[in-house]
């Protein structure tokens, strides 16, 4: 009689665990940010730049005095995506220091100019070990001084796809 309770209590505590693991849904892990998921974002938001926003080309470059391209002349695809690898190559380069943290400031830096992102508040909390930066992060998202959503949207998905607000779920992986 006994071995019956306890056979009849181990079922039914078996079939409660069953319920329980079926209703729980496992946590999604945030993949690591890549330098590919970065150039795609970036593109996303720039778009293809086309004579008409000289001197700007391919995505978003600003022609600099010296080098060598022509106002009125339409960058190809290939050769629009080689220069923003490049150019973003040399911005992450200068935030290697951040770590994983070097893909959001190099895109930050991208689009706001590596001098703005210096003196911005970004790098100090970083610097100082505070993760925190949601804020002040998004807070880059005026043009001429005014908010403007687009640019907010793109804030904010730079923060999703680029930045990994626990270093620690990295070294996990």
């Amino acid at each position: 009689m006994i071995m019956k309770k306890l056979l009849i209590v181990a079922i039914a505590l078996a079939g409660a665990f069953i319920v329980l693991c079926a209703a729980v849904k496992p946590v999604a892990k945030k993949s690591p940010p890549t330098f590919e998921a970065a150039v795609q974002l970036i593109k996303s938001f720039e778009g293809m730049h086309t004579p008409k926003n000289w001197p700007y080309v391919g995505y978003g470059h600003r022609v600099l005095s010296g080098e060598k391209y022509k106002k009125g002349v339409q960058l190809s695809e290939k050769q629009a995506d080689a220069l923003l690898r490049k150019d973003y190559r040399k911005y992450c380069a200068l935030y290697r220091e951040f770590g994983a943290d070097s893909l959001l400031l190099g895109a930050l830096a991208y689009n706001i100019g590596q001098g703005n992102v210096a003196k911005s508040s970004i790098l100090k909390k970083l610097r100082a070990g505070n993760r925190d930066i949601e804020e002040v992060y998004t807070a880059h998202c005026r043009y001429r001084g005014k908010v403007n959503s687009q640019i907010k949207r793109r804030r904010l998905a730079e923060l999703e796809t680029l930045f990994v607000k626990d270093l620690r779920t990295l070294a996990r992986k």
